[in-house]
């Protein structure tokens, strides 16, 4: 029997979660928003009154001891991740946890087992497995398209910071988990994982280009930037394949979001050049061995039923799916936790191989999280 019953969620973080959270599970037919917390209480209050959301708070005790709260999102920034989705969990919350899921894998992996422990559902919001046209390259992938694996290069350079009078704010202090590989590269390690396996080795170099930005609270001061805005990985997957990463968000007209696949026997290319919406526009083109690239049209029963102006709230919707179908199971499917670990191992990873300066290994997922 399909279950009609709502779920109350708490919204926890009301910046991404203002824009996305919040009318997503409005819009969902089986979630309603009965609480919203922000850490200035009037802020809160003015956020629940506009969007009729019954409790107000900036206190996550208060959000967590409501009987009508069955779960909770959180999307404040990262460094706050790990206390907050420890507490949902020890308070029997189902939860629903925003990229880059922690500070570190260990933390991640420590709520991956408490979840577990307690039966309840955590879910992380990778939204590129639920975008249309990146579901049709993930079933060429799977029909072997391609052939045999050349080479994967993947660039995402945007230009959402390029402007470096954009003001300093949290995303500009590396030990608060801001950064280019956390905000963008979290997704990309989730999708190689899913598109293309397991990563056996990688060696990554960061780079801060903005080195400073205005203080939004001291007109005509500037202050100190030591988070990353461009990476460059190379790894290698279990079976050997070479993949390229560029990820840049300083980067005035940048070519967008592309990831080029280039076998023995075609070529799959999936991009969108949407500087503004890292959604929106997304096409998929294919060339068997020999031939002109086409593009392939996006077959309705992958399509969304309906889309946004914000390219952003549909494959949210689609989560929000995902969690709902996994809290009536009761069991955490894909993406949960899981993914969540592996992502944030690989960013882990990189940071340690730019310290390095050298190649570093990447353990089995499985024996990491036995850990």
């Amino acid at each position: 029997m399909i279950s009609t019953s709502k779920i109350g969620v708490a919204v926890v973080g009301t910046g991404f979660g203002g824009k996305i959270h919040i009318p997503g599970f409005k819009h969902h037919p089986r979630t309603e928003v009965v609480a919203v917390y922000n850490p200035d209480l009037g802020k809160a209050k003015a956020i629940a009154d506009a969007n009729k959301i019954p409790y107000a708070f900036n206190k996550l005790e208060k959000i967590l001891s409501l009987p009508e709260v069955q779960g909770v999102s959180i999307s404040t920034p990262p460094f706050l991740h790990y206390e907050m989705g420890k507490m949902a969990l020890e308070a029997g919350k189902h939860l629903l946890l925003e990229k880059p899921m922690n500070m570190s894998a260990i933390e991640t992996r420590e709520l991956y087992h408490l979840a577990a422990a307690k039966g309840l559902v955590a879910t992380a919001d990778f939204e590129f497995r639920f975008v249309p046209a990146w579901q049709l390259l993930a079933e060429y992938l799977q029909q072997g398209y391609v052939g045999k694996t050349r080479l994967i290069k993947i660039d995402w350079l945007v230009t959402s910071r390029a402007n470096p009078e954009r003001a300093w704010n949290w995303y500009s202090r590396k030990d608060m988990g801001g950064g280019a590989l956390g905000a963008v590269g979290s997704h990309a390690f989730d999708y190689i994982s899913w598109l293309f396996g397991s990563v056996r080795r990688l060696c990554g170099y960061l780079n801060c280009a903005i080195t400073e930005r205005p203080d939004p609270k001291a007109a005509g001061e500037l202050k100190p930037v030591d988070a990353d805005d461009t990476c460059s990985i190379m790894l290698e997957l279990t079976d050997g394949t070479p993949i390229q990463l560029c990820i840049s968000s300083v980067t005035y007209q940048g070519r967008g979001h592309w990831v080029e696949v280039y076998g023995d026997r075609g070529t799959l290319v999936l991009g969108s050049d949407n500087l503004k919406d890292y959604v929106h526009g997304f096409r998929l083109m294919a060339a068997e061995a020999g031939k002109n690239l086409t593009e392939v049209e996006i077959p309705k029963r992958l399509a969304f039923p309906e889309v946004f102006t914000d390219g952003r709230l549909a494959p949210f919707i689609r989560v929000v799916d995902r969690w709902v179908e996994n809290i009536d199971s009761g069991r955490s499917g894909i993406p949960s936790l899981r993914e969540g670990v592996y992502s944030q191992l690989l960013m882990d990873l990189t940071h340690k191989s730019h310290e390095s300066k050298s190649w570093v290994e990447v353990p089995e997922l499985d024996d990491y999280l036995g850990g």
